[in-house]
Formats: C-alpha cells, structure tokens, sequence
C-alpha cells in the first residue's frame, strides 16, 4: 500500500509539481530582490566604534627596544607587540546579521528542501520499478539506473547549498569577531562586506541553479517515461 502511494505521489510530482516549481523560481529570478545591481545597497552597517589610538613610547634602548617587539613565549614561538581588544560585550549592544540577506535566505532555504524531497520521492519511485535482476534485455534498466544516479547527484548538490549557507554565517561571525577584537584593521570590515557581496551572488545562482535542475530532470525523465515505466520489451512474451 504505501509503494503505491509512494508511485502515486512520484508521478503527480513529475508530471505537475516539477513544471509549476520551475515557472515559481524563473519568476522568482526576476524578483527586483535578487537583481540589485548596486551591491552597496546590501551592505550592512557593522556598528562596533574605532577606539583612540594609544601611543607608544619612543624606546631608545636598542635592547629594550627588541623585547618590546617580540617576547619569547613559553612554548619557544615569538608574539608580536601588537595586541588586541579583550571583548566581554558589544559596545552597542547585539551584532545584527545583514537583515537584507537573511531574509533572501529565508526565502531561499524552503526552496532547497523542497527539492531535496522531491528528488527523494521522485527517486523511491524509480527504484520500485526497477525488475528483478535478469540476464539480457536490461536497455530500459541501464535507463532507469541512470535516472536514480542523477536524482541523487541533483539531491547531493541541493544539500550542498545548505552547508554553503552554513559557512557563510560561520565565516561572517568569525571576521565580525574579530573586527571586535582589532577594531583600527579596516581589512577585516572590509572582507564582511566582500563576504556578503559574494553571498548575494551566490544565492542568486543558487535559485538559478534549482530551476535549471527542475528543467532537467522533467526533460529526462519525460524523454524516458517509457523506458522508466516499462524497462523490459514484451517482445518476448508475444511469441508464447
């Protein structure tokens, strides 16, 4: 019972599902959202003030001078003059995540499930039409392995872009950290709003990619329907 409903649902979610979900993401790809053009405009302001500078004596002892530069640690390695900031808690309060990319990510994050299930459902069905294991006849078999090979290379790379999402927050928090820690380095404010730059990019070519996978597995499977439905030829069975 629950393999018929499983081929049941297979066949309604190539046949209707997978041709409505890509018109829904082509749309979605013309979403002024996903198409600024100016990258400044989702730049996040990273509230977190530039301290004075402290000055540092002019050492003229040449030897006190080199101490000063680099103190021998215990493990042997060497530490630089320069330190940083000890951080017990934001200054203005809670480090905010760049609100303009969370919320295309949230729109984006259901997409990606959904097509990590459908390609699950999609993928069960073929499998239960796979034959029994036979010598001779196994074109239309060969067919339907190829078939659950690309569903699960489309499901591998779906899930993928969710760990991608992952590291984004992860590297972001890391570089958010440390601007706490070294707030006078402009590089590391710098390299946030590369990171979310690229981000944005790569969320769009996310949604460009989910779309294209719809397109090419309904063109697949629809190029093979029968061979997927009927592997076998009954060519042999005629003759009796």
């Amino acid at each position: 019972m629950s393999s018929l409903l499983k081929v049941d649902s297979a066949m309604t979610c190539f046949a209707n599902f997978f041709p409505k979900k890509l018109l829904e993401l082509d749309a979605f790809l013309k979403d002024p959202a996903i198409n600024i053009t100016e990258l400044k405009d989702i730049h996040s302001e990273i509230n977190l003030t530039v301290p004075d500078p402290i000055l540092v004596p002019h050492l003229h002892d040449g030897l006190e001078t080199q101490n000063a530069k680099k103190r021998k640690l215990e493990d042997g390695g060497e530490e630089d003059m320069v330190g940083g900031t000890k951080v017990f808690v934001m200054p203005g309060g809670m480090m905010k995540s760049n609100a303009n990319l969370v919320d295309l990510i949230e729109k984006v994050k259901p997409e990606i499930r959904t097509l990590i299930e459908k390609c699950n459902t999609v993928k069960m069905w073929v499998q239960l039409l796979i034959p029994r294991i036979e010598d001779g006849n196994n074109f239309g078999v060969s067919i339907q392995e190829e078939t659950v090979a690309e569903l699960r290379t489309v499901e591998g790379e779906a899930a993928s872009y969710l760990d991608q999402i992952s590291r984004y927050y992860i590297t972001r928090a890391k570089l958010v950290s440390k601007i706490a820690k070294y707030p006078h380095v402009e590089d590391y404010r710098r390299t946030v709003t590369e990171i979310d730059e690229k981000e944005y990019i790569s969320l769009k070519i996310i949604v460009s990619e989910l779309r294209n996978q719809y397109v090419t597995l309904h063109d697949m499977i629809l190029k093979n329907i029968e061979k997927i439905k009927r592997p076998r030829s009954s060519n042999a069975e005629a003759l009796y």
